[in-house]
């Protein structure tokens, strides 16, 4: 394809994909504005091409750099970090396709496609994104080939070849460095991460704010345990604890923290890694109750059981953990905890208010009053959905004695609220229930859809105790996932996933895949790396040992790449003329007559005229021999080989005397 100055256009086609596939890499973290950008840079380059479109002028290029930079950061409120960043090199190697008309130019725009690999690089490592992180390097480098092969005859196909064969030459190099140079113990390829979408529970939980959630087939978390897992109905994942109640939302308490009792943990303790999927937030799960902090200088274990890590999840993180299903704790409760989880609102939801305290003091005890609002729940006509009605700003009146049709969240939001207004500490827990159990590599997915509110409630001589008033209104919660109990759950495809047993086992199997992956690939650290070479023979590995291992890979991987240049190396065919040649002059220079290196044939000749008259009619016609040969009009391959060896009959036969 060719432009309008009839040159060909390849080099501008492989450089602009180059760029394309790198903005595509990120289209879906990219603010809208910047892809649409990006796309108009590489169209009305094109056209100026193709169409004869008018670019715009340096000044105006100047003053559009200015807003791109502007827009930037009024997006980003920085320039900093990888969001910011890689929104800022979109517009700008796009910019700069307007300007490309130059080998230079166009590596510039290609090296800023790299950038953007290497930016997606540190921003996802799922496996599905490496095989595309690997065809944009491909593309990258068959762009490089084009568009810098000058005067060599390079064909688009011969230049992808080349690439793919580099790339493929790359790979042993790559395996060694990953295996074996020694990784840097925590975040050295952490980059702040601003801008990243918020995936998840929230630290709020208004009406109907979960139910959005079973919407959603994305994974939240993966769990694998050590021996037998708890039950399914145990299966509780920890996240977010809400205090604080305005009558229609429940939020965290900021600044409000109390000691805990001493705890007793009762019954058997499991052991469990987790692999969180980012989220933006700052919530590590664990099952319910967990004994203390996976890592204590990034997570803090709170006074309410959560886990709060410094930074927010904005990468897949690993962490292991011990918890315990039940626990009791002496004492009585602490005086700031009775203060702050029995606390409402003043003149809201009145009626429900009014219910509790009756209902409370008909109730022998705190456990009598618990029991009597569960059995309200269980047999007051509450119904279980995914889209309740709308309520009122008195959402729990509202509730209770209206449309009494809710999900997680409608029934721990009235039963903590009754709970308070009975005099009973409580408190609103959100998180997760259960998850879908992955045969192939035997683990737990937690997904968005399993995000789940239950409450906690103190009882004097046990401590919180955990009460889940969803399972009054549909008991099949605790044991069935959220797709059995209402079939309607989820997008049209997650239920075709769900229902089709064929692309169901499909679906887990390529789960499985995505969770070997991040545990052998992404989460490869040293401690990994010392237990491979332990495997290898090693018996106490360190440092020094993968540096060893390093440097041998090195070298054999040199030696590969010695051996296949070697093998394609072909050796020059010998120029018989110019041999012959050499050899003419040779004995011409063994007569008395040499040849000065800047002296043609043709000179040559005349200076034998001059010094050797007794030779000059031999030499000479030996010489126009050569010069007609070497330099003289096309004649076909069959006669100028006869003709050479003719030529070379001649040298042999040529026997010049010296001077006398």
């Amino acid at each position: 394809m060719r432009g309008k100055d009839g040159e060909s256009l390849a080099p501008l086609i492989w450089t602009s994909t180059a760029l394309v596939c790198g903005v595509l890499l990120h289209i879906d973290r990219l603010p809208l504005w910047t892809s649409a950008t990006a796309a108009l840079w590489v169209g009305w380059r094109f056209a100026s091409e193709l169409r004869s479109v008018r670019l715009p002028s340096s000044f105006a290029k100047v003053g559009v750099t200015l807003a791109m930079i502007v827009a930037v950061l009024v997006q980003f409120r920085t320039l900093n970090g990888l969001a910011a960043g890689t929104a800022l090199l979109v517009v700008m190697g796009s910019l700069k396709l307007l300007e490309t008309h130059s080998m230079r130019d166009r590596s510039i725009v290609i090296g800023a496609s790299l950038f953007l690999l290497l930016a997606a690089c540190l921003d996802r490592q799922s496996m599905l994104r490496a095989g595309l992180y690997l065809i944009h390097a491909w593309v990258c480098c068959t762009a490089l080939a084009v568009t810098t092969r000058g005067r060599v005859a390079i064909t688009n196909s011969g230049a992808a070849k080349l690439s793919a064969r580099s790339l493929g030459l790359a790979v042993p190099l790559a395996l060694v460095m990953f295996l074996f140079f020694p990784r840097v113990v925590g975040g050295f390829w952490t980059l702040p991460q601003t801008g990243a979408a918020t995936t998840g529970l929230s630290e709020t939980m208004s009406p109907g704010s979960i139910s959005e959630l079973g919407e959603s087939g994305e994974p939240a978390f993966r769990v694998h345990f050590e021996g037998t897992p708890p039950p399914r109905e145990q299966l509780y994942w920890r996240g977010p604890v809400l205090h604080d109640f305005d009558g229609y939302t429940w939020r965290q308490a900021p600044g409000q923290a109390y000691v805990k009792r001493p705890v007793t943990y009762i019954g058997q303790p499991y052991r469990y890694r987790v692999t969180l999927e980012p989220s933006g937030n700052r919530w590590w799960f664990a099952l319910d109750t967990v004994v203390q902090s996976p890592d204590r200088r990034k997570v803090q274990l709170t006074f309410d059981n959560q886990l709060v890590a410094r930074d927010p999840v904005n990468t897949t993180i690993s962490y292991e953990a011990v918890s315990h299903t039940e626990t009791r704790e002496e004492g009585p409760i602490p005086v700031v905890a009775r203060r702050v989880d029995t606390r409402l609102p003043e003149g809201r939801n009145s009626r429900s208010v009014e219910l509790a305290r009756s209902m409370r003091a008909a109730a022998e005890s705190d456990e009598r009053y618990v029991a009597d609002v569960l059995n309200m729940f269980r047999t007051g006509g509450f119904e279980y959905t995914l889209t309740p009605p709308l309520l009122d700003l008195d959402s729990v009146d509202d509730f209770i004695f209206n449309t009494r049709k809710g999900f997680c969240g409608h029934y721990a939001s009235a039963f903590v609220t009754m709970m308070r207004a009975g005099g009973v500490p409580a408190r609103v827990v959100t998180g997760y229930h259960g998850g879908e159990w992955n045969r192939i590599r035997q683990y737990f997915l937690v997904r968005q859809s399993d995000a789940h509110a239950w409450a906690e409630v103190w009882l004097e001589g046990r401590g919180w105790a955990r009460f889940d008033p969803t399972a009054s209104a549909a008991p099949q919660r605790l044991t069935n996932a959220l797709a059995s109990l209402i079939p309607e759950a989820g997008s049209a495809s997650e239920r075709l996933l769900r229902d089709i047993p064929w692309l169901f086992d499909l679906r887990q199997r390529w789960d499985a895949l995505n969770d070997w992956w991040n545990e052998r690939v992404v989460k490869f650290n040293l401690e990994t790396q010392l237990d491979l070479m332990r495997l290898l023979g090693f018996e106490s590995p360190d440092w020094r040992v993968l540096g060893y291992a390093l440097s041998a890979g090195l070298v054999l991987w040199m030696l590969i790449i010695g051996w296949q240049v070697a093998r394609g190396a072909r050796p020059a065919p010998v120029d018989r003329l110019a041999a012959a040649y050499q050899k003419l002059c040779a004995k011409l220079a063994r007569a008395g007559i040499p040849r000065e290196p800047h002296v043609g044939p043709q000179a040559y000749a005349t200076t034998i005229r001059a010094e050797r008259p007794d030779l000059a009619t031999d030499a000479g016609v030996l010489l126009s021999t050569y010069t007609q040969l070497r330099f003289g009009n096309e004649i076909s391959e069959a006669d100028r080989a006869e003709a050479v060896r003719a030529f070379e009959r001649a040298v042999r036969s040529f026997r010049p005397s010296r001077a006398k």
